[in-house]
């Protein structure tokens, strides 16, 4: 009989506690935000032209297309793995000289500066393409083209060799604008622009 009661007792017990036994419920696992964002710096080689043509051309030289070499540093901050602020600016490292028979006229040796929104296209994890679009100004050697500033635009791609470091080109329309004038013969327009074509790397930290 006092088998009995005790084996009730235990089991009465044990019915109670089940009632209280909570399922085992699995851990939340908390992923990681993923965030491709931070600073970088960059260098590049850059081939620059310069255009320039006046309207009436009345001396020489009045128009020409002119190309030349410049180093391009770059820095900028990503937000993420869609847009990014960079800022540029170009050191023109040599000059070319157009003699029109009695004057020699230093056509090249610009230097420019940029900023721009970088919008970005991931297509892989180690390949994007982007744009460029700010405001840039140059400042010119020549004695046909002066300072000027305005809407600067480009298109480019990046690939990443190793961890934290890209290889990119890219083109940037750096200047192009008329300018219009009245001289003692009248009207005149300057057409001139400056571009580039960029060969860099760059640094993400």
């Amino acid at each position: 009989m006092k088998k009995f009661l005790a084996i009730s007792v235990i089991a009465s017990t044990v019915l109670m506690a089940g009632g209280d036994i909570a399922p085992i419920e699995e851990p939340v696992v908390v992923e990681p935000v993923v965030t491709d964002g931070g600073f970088y710096l960059g260098a590049a080689y850059s081939l620059m032209g310069d255009q320039y043509t006046r309207t009436p051309n009345t001396m020489d030289p009045q128009s020409f297309d002119e190309s030349y070499s410049a180093i391009m540093f770059q820095a900028g901050y990503k937000f993420n793995s869609y847009v990014a602020v960079e800022g540029r600016y170009w050191a023109g490292v040599s000059d070319i000289t157009v003699n029109n028979g009695t004057t020699d006229y230093d056509l090249a040796g610009a230097d420019a500066w940029g900023l721009y929104v970088k919008p970005m296209y991931p297509v892989t994890d180690t390949f994007d393409v982007y744009a460029l679009l700010g405001y840039a100004g140059m400042d010119h050697d020549s004695i046909k083209l002066n300072d000027g500033s305005g809407f600067s635009w480009g298109l480019g791609a990046s690939y990443g060799i190793i961890e934290g470091v890209d290889l990119f080109i890219d083109y940037t329309s750096i200047y192009d604008d008329d300018r219009t004038f009245t001289n003692a013969t009248g009207p005149v327009t300057k057409d001139i622009s400056l571009d580039s074509v960029n060969f860099g790397v760059t640094y993400n930290f």
